[in-house]
């Protein structure tokens, strides 16, 4: 039990402000000469413990380290290129497919095993911050996180902006039981951390979604402009959840198979914590679906409502239109110029008849007004 509590200490942050400030964290650009540009951080832990070195390390020293003297290797690189990670996966016996996923990104979540190697993909969901939520905010930016995982290496590939792996390595370099475990607990802290960040995020679209929905069903909401900047803003925060859906829904797969199959590149103990990880994971899956229904009732009754404003606009008009008919009609017969007409040379024909159109256009509007059209 004292392992479970230090494991959720370790992978998990104490809010979801200290996960915003983990994603923004800046790289470590010490690097050898001869280590790839690519590469953020190599280092070699044994026994649970960052085996210091007077120098940054290259992938095929640390490798050489490992098989003298046992432990294992994580190699963290950020946008590599072709060149620049052959020689990394030539060094690890890499499967080629999986190295063209890695360098080329833009891949689904998903788990794939190989001979010697697991290759797990997580996309990465960041909050953008935003004082109000407009028709063009960007409400969610995505990355994404490659794992290689091995009997003696891990290796993180992260496309992207945000994702940064640096704060959770600290984290888990002060926890030497923990990464006693081996690759295996990397890649569940990965894992944790990427889930984490799901639900940080959710609770951040959840307030915005709250937000607009304020907004469309407020008394007394009127005019075009307005109506028109809802059904804009609704628009856009449903494109976001589709993008968060499809960053949550392909993942919960991979982490049932990781949580329930015995895995020989995955040590027992820590396998049955992915189980946690698939649990709170289906729980932002259901509230991303909860999400894209919510939007579309929104949506619909904001048209809705916009469809029963023009109606009632073309009521308005329509009454109106009924009210000046009767000086129309009136003005146009006496128009005509015609010499044997009814009342035209009465003293009192003019007051008489504007009499009576004033009194015709109140009783239409008075009864129209009493219907409800005005």
């Amino acid at each position: 039990m004292s392992m479970i509590r230090d494991l959720r200490a370790v992978v998990r942050p104490s809010s979801r402000v200290s996960l915003r400030k983990d994603a923004g964290a800046s790289y470590d650009t010490t690097r050898d000469p001869g280590t790839p540009s690519a590469v953020v951080d190599c280092a070699v832990y044994r026994d649970g413990a960052r085996v210091a070195s007077d120098r940054p390390l290259t992938p095929q020293e640390a490798m050489r380290q490992v098989r003298r003297d046992g432990g294992f290797v994580w190699i963290g690189l950020h946008e590599p290129t072709e060149g620049e990670f052959s020689g990394i996966a030539s060094e690890f016996g890499l499967h080629p497919l999986a190295v063209e996923d890695a360098v080329q990104a833009h891949q689904r979540p998903k788990l794939e095993r190989y001979d010697d190697s697991l290759f797990t993909v997580f996309k990465t969901i960041h909050y953008v911050e935003h004082d109000r939520l407009t028709a063009n905010s960007e409400v969610v930016e995505t990355g994404e996180v490659m794992c290689f995982t091995g009997r003696d290496f891990f290796i993180t590939v992260r496309h992207g902006g945000q994702g940064s792996l640096r704060a959770l390595r600290h984290r888990l370099q002060d926890d030497p039981e923990l990464l006693a475990k081996g690759p295996s607990a990397v890649l569940h802290a990965i894992a944790d951390h990427v889930v984490d960040g799901y639900i940080a995020v959710a609770d951040a679209v959840q307030d915005d979604i709250d937000e607009v929905e304020t907004e469309v069903f407020s008394p007394g909401r009127r005019g075009g402009v307005s109506r028109g900047v809802d059904s804009a803003r609704i628009y856009q925060l449903k494109r976001e959840v589709l993008e968060f859906k499809r960053a949550v829904a392909p993942l919960l797969r991979p982490m049932q198979l990781l949580s329930e199959r015995p895995m020989r590149l995955v040590d027992p103990d820590i396998q049955k914590y992915f189980r946690d990880v698939a649990d709170h994971l289906a729980r932002v899956q259901e509230q991303v679906l909860g999400f894209d229904e919510l939007l579309n009732s929104i949506l619909q009754a904001n048209l809705a409502q916009a469809s029963v404003a023009q109606n009632e606009d073309m009521r308005k008009i329509t009454a109106w239109a009924a009210i000046i008919a009767v000086p129309t009609m009136v003005c146009g017969v006496y128009g005509m110029n015609f010499e044997h007409m009814p009342e035209l040379h009465w003293r009192y024909g003019y007051p008489a008849i504007m009499g009576v159109t004033v009194v015709l256009c109140l009783g239409i509007h008075r009864t129209l007004k009493r219907n409800g059209w005005l």
